[in-house]
């Protein structure tokens, strides 16, 4: 609607049917004429300043976002397209999109590289962190956070996908939740159990089964 009419002065004075059909049809049949009436009301009452330069620069700017949004589509279209030819392991992993594969599988780069699911959790920054002082050795301690952090928050999100998609991951998750722990650090603990299980995926090269 900015696009077409970017100040209050050319929302009030444009023709109500012109302006319920734009609403209607952007916003596919959500907003109608009852909508571009309280619009073009409110704009007669605005006490904004009526700029063609100020409305230039906000039809720039919308452009430019389009053109951002229009190229993301792209990308994401040629991202899925490379995963479909990889046939990755990771796509059969309910709640983990196209997006959060190429993520984890670019960080990872060649599984070969790390020998045991710890080293891949060490690479991610969510291995536990230790404190110990003489014969003390604390336990529960927070996940270091060193490494990749993209590779961190895509797992930690597919995590959070995955538990609700997933009865297994969810049922671990909750009794986490069960054992007291919080929120998040139930997430986490859901986390490290998926990066394993991607670990086993991508060395194995095969898909992921549901367990009953």
């Amino acid at each position: 609607m900015l696009l077409e009419f970017p100040s209050a002065h050319d929302i009030s004075n444009c023709h109500l049917t012109k302006l319920t059909n734009l609403l209607s049809k952007t916003s596919k049949g959500k907003y109608g004429k009852d909508k571009a009436i309280a619009l073009k009301d409110l704009a007669s009452k605005s006490i904004g300043i009526n700029s063609s330069g100020t409305s230039f620069e906000l039809q720039q700017t919308i452009r430019i976002i389009n053109y951002y949004l229009d190229e993301i589509s792209i990308l994401d279209k040629k991202i899925k397209e490379l995963l479909i030819q990889m046939k990755t392991p990771l796509i059969s992993i309910p709640g983990i999109s196209y997006t959060l594969a190429s993520i984890i599988l670019s960080e990872i780069g060649d599984i070969t590289r790390f020998q045991t699911p710890a080293k891949l959790l060490a690479f991610a920054g969510l291995e536990p962190s230790v404190y110990q002082s003489g014969k003390f050795q604390a336990t529960g301690t927070s996940m270091v956070k060193r490494g990749s952090t993209y590779l961190r928050w895509a797992i930690i999100q597919a995590a959070r996908l995955v538990a609700m998609r997933d009865p297994t991951f969810k049922l671990y998750q909750e009794k986490k939740k069960n054992e007291g722990k919080h929120h998040y650090v139930a997430i986490s603990h859901t986390s490290k159990k998926l990066l394993r299980v991607i670990f086993h995926l991508l060395k194995n090269n095969i898909n992921f089964v549901p367990q009953n």
